[in-house]
């Protein structure tokens, strides 16, 4: 059984931690689009960029995904999406596969930059509130595209209200210097280590 003078206590300090967030979130704003990053080498860059992508779409809010790299693989994220949400989402999958298995350079970068070219198309409509570019940052660390290009874009000509998530390994740090939120994914243990490949419903 709690003490009367301890449940007291307890809640004349909330009160005092309230008023001081209140005062402090009073001084906030909830209307700005962010540039956010997902990077890092441990799991789960692309799935927490999924999981904003289907807050929007439970909101009914308008969303597109373009991926960068991961076309050549199964994802049952798309297949959710373009089957049941395809009004509210957008999704483009431009990529072939990672670097190491379409071993083809050329084509690497032909593909990414149409990918780029789609993704700004897609930013550049304010009826999308939400733009996910998926594994980017690979085709930005192998140089396919611009870092340039992309920071000075979403510096100028993305709509102020319109979110854009970039996701995979080594952001570049010029990309970083502009966002809003970056996370970095800090790999602890990792089953792969142990001998288990990607599974269904959790990595694809």
């Amino acid at each position: 059984m709690v003490d009367q003078s301890d449940s007291e206590r307890h809640a004349s300090k909330m009160a005092k931690k309230k008023a001081a967030r209140d005062k402090i979130m009073a001084t906030k704003t909830d209307q700005k689009g962010l540039i956010i990053i997902h990077t890092g080498k441990g799991k789960g860059k692309s799935s927490a960029a999924f999981g904003m992508i289907f807050r929007c779409i439970a909101h009914d809010m308008k969303s597109a995904v373009v991926q960068f790299i991961k076309g050549g693989m199964d994802c049952g994220e798309r297949d959710l999406i373009t089957a049941k949400f395809a009004d509210l989402c957008e999704f483009y999958t431009m990529g072939e596969g990672f670097t190491w298995e379409t071993q083809n350079k050329e084509r690497d970068i032909e593909m990414a930059r149409a990918a780029w070219e789609k993704a700004k198309e897609l930013i550049r409509n304010p009826e999308n509130k939400m733009v996910l570019l998926d594994e980017i940052n690979i085709a930005l660390r192998y140089d396919y595209i611009d870092v340039n290009d992309v920071v000075t874009f979403l510096s100028t000509e993305k709509p102020p209200l319109t979110h854009v998530v970039l996701t995979g390994r080594n952001a570049k740090d010029e990309l970083i210097e502009i966002a809003d939120l970056v996370t970095e994914m800090e790999l602890v243990k990792h089953p792969f280590r142990s001998g288990i490949k990607a599974q269904i419903g959790v990595e694809y």
